[in-house]
């Protein structure tokens, strides 16, 4: 009996959900009745890539989802159903631009070098009305509303549904909040590796949207929804561990400004790479137009946006790109909510086994206050201002492409460059009011 059949037979699970993620972070799926999942969980499930947001023609051959069947979930809200992440294969081979494959090619790539990387994320969402135009909670108005204990529990039967299902699959939430702008809600589970914070930040949104759609509701973690308020950030806490997963080799005192955050030269070497290819990260990091109206937002209602725009980084300080907030880890506050769960974790190996191959130097500790002090720094790298200026950015660096695979590389460039193009097409109300008397 196949793995996925005992599965189901174990759990009364009646359908398996084989889904993928595709260039664009969209979560593509089909629904497989149990008596059929043996077949699927040797061959896969077939599907006509050119249909989702990957680099294929019509005149390519079926892509098959082949599941894996050791990161099956059952949804807690459906348990007749089981969501199963898969690997896209073409004619026997990966597909190199899928980005799961991506991510399991870099997962390996660190274990050879005796690195086992961890990480866990913040993903930020709002509670919208179903039109998707405003925030649901008509009463959720406060000018700092992070926190707020009367919001939180306006949306109680929301977050703790949610969860009680992370409680029930054993992921160990730790803390739900009110975030920092109206609507805007935050919840946190364990770090673990990289491959199955990935799977669980991918089921997180599903979960998420079913849930809220459940109380009618619209979940969104568009990075800037709400024009005004702070956006939907998904930030990145990083440590790199043996094999064994025992002794942290971020961790240690590496002298100077790393060493006095508890960094390893290791550590710092990592972060070194970070901060090398941030520019191009950028591209991958905020995959959007939208992202560029988080990171380069004016200050928002709250009094702060809560998101960079320069490539520095310091101790235990919310307003850089990282920050360390204790030994042996560091944040990056880079990424935004519409970020894909697999090429997150990607660019950050990518970029930390090139920062530690090369010996990268992270750049001078900064201490200050970005948002009242950022001026006072010279020659800091800025961050990208739009989507072109970060898929430019990342074109122009041969190293991270290289490590992400040329193949995805240029087909992530390609298609990005599609979706920039049907953006600048796309004529505005904005155009006619500042334009029509011109």
């Amino acid at each position: 009996m196949s793995k996925l059949a005992k599965f189901a037979e174990e759990k009364g699970v009646k359908y398996f959900m084989i889904s993928y993620t595709d260039l664009f972070g969209g979560q593509r799926a089909k629904l497989v009745p149990a008596q059929a999942i043996a077949d699927m969980e040797e061959d896969g499930a077939g599907f006509a890539g050119f249909a989702t947001w990957l680099d294929l023609t019509p005149a390519h051959p079926d892509m098959l989802a082949v599941p894996d069947a050791d990161a099956a979930i059952q949804l807690p809200w459906k348990p007749e159903v089981a969501w199963v992440p898969a690997d896209c294969v073409m004619e026997g081979e990966p597909v190199e631009q899928a980005p799961r494959n991506v991510l399991k090619k870099l997962v390996k790539e660190a274990a050879e070098e005796g690195l086992r990387v961890k990480t866990g994320i913040e993903a930020e969402f709002f509670l919208l009305t179903p039109e998707g135009d405003q925030i649901s909670d008509p009463f959720d108005t406060a000018d700092k509303p992070c926190y707020d204990q009367q919001a939180v529990m306006r949306r109680y039967d929301v977050i703790a549904q949610i969860c009680d299902y992370m409680l029930e699959l054993g992921w160990g939430p730790y803390q739900n909040d009110h975030e920092d702008a109206n609507g805007q809600f935050e919840m946190n589970w364990d770090f673990d590796d990289a491959l199955l914070t990935a799977d669980r930040h991918s089921f997180f949104k599903f979960m998420v949207k079913s849930v809220a759609e459940q109380h009618g509701f619209r979940a969104t973690f568009m990075p800037k929804p709400i024009e005004g308020l702070t956006g939907n950030g998904c930030h990145a806490h990083i440590s790199v561990w043996d094999l064994e997963g025992k002794t942290n080799a971020f961790a240690g005192d590496a002298g100077g400004q790393i060493g006095e955050v508890g960094l390893s030269e290791q550590g710092g070497y990592f972060l070194g790479g970070i901060m090398k290819h941030a520019e191009a990260l950028a591209a991958i990091t905020n995959p959007t137009v939208n992202s560029y109206k988080r990171i380069n937002a004016p200050r928002t209602m709250s009094g702060a946006t809560w998101a960079p725009n320069t490539v520095t980084w310091t101790g235990n300080n919310r307003t850089h790109m990282v920050r360390v907030p204790g030994p042996g880890r560091f944040e990056l506050r880079l990424p935004d909510g519409a970020v894909n769960p697999y090429l997150l974790q990607a660019v950050i190996i990518a970029a930390g086994l090139s920062g530690i191959r090369s010996k990268a130097n992270p750049g001078p500790r900064y201490d200050i206050d970005m948002y009242a002090e950022g001026h006072k720094i010279e020659g800091a790298p800025k961050l990208p201002l739009n989507m072109l200026d970060a898929i430019r950015a990342y074109d122009a660096d041969p190293e991270l492409k290289a490590m992400l695979g040329n193949d995805f590389s240029a087909s992530y460039i390609k298609m990005k460059h599609q979706e920039w193009n049907t953006f600048v097409s796309h004529f505005s109300r904005w155009e006619k009011d500042n334009t029509l008397d011109i």
